[in-house]
């Protein structure tokens, strides 16, 4: 029977334009997992993290920004590692970003981009499920109970 685990988080960094909102791509570098892709943020939870403080600890390492806003999506990125036998439940939240990400060694470009040129991009299906999510929930008003950092909370 797999393991049924939570050790990884996704985050979808957006920004605010004229237009609406744009989410952040960036594109993984030749020499590191994912070679080439586009994907959000994400990365794994660190002993004695919570999932959202590994968000914003990933969100600044990816992209050297802290977030002016987090929250959590209220749903999880569950996918299948067949070569660990391990269900993946990977809590998932949108952060939004004052500038450029600044980045890191992993990533060698990046994009801002509206949510379905975003969603085209994304190779997984949940991953361009949650991008949709978070884009819905800006459009209809994020409920405060999901905001975790931002000019909402005390």
């Amino acid at each position: 029977m797999p393991d049924i685990t939570v050790r990884v988080i996704d985050v979808y960094p957006y920004r605010f334009v004229e237009q609406g909102a744009e989410f952040l791509l960036l594109q993984r570098a030749a020499d590191v997992a994912y070679a080439g892709t586009w994907r959000m943020v994400g990365g794994k939870i660190e002993p004695g993290e919570t999932a959202w403080q590994a968000a914003v600890r990933e969100l600044r390492e990816e992209t050297g920004r802290t977030p002016r806003r987090l929250w959590a999506l209220p749903s999880a990125n569950v996918f299948y590692e067949w070569e660990h036998d391990r269900i993946n439940v990977a809590p998932s939240f949108a952060a939004e970003l004052d500038a450029d990400p600044v980045l890191d060694r992993e990533h060698d470009a990046f994009v801002w981009l509206p949510v379905d040129e975003a969603v085209h991009r994304l190779a997984w299906p949940e991953q361009q499920r949650l991008a949709r999510l978070a884009y819905q929930l800006l459009r209809n008003g994020v409920p405060q109970e999901l905001t975790i950092l931002g000019p909402d909370t005390s």
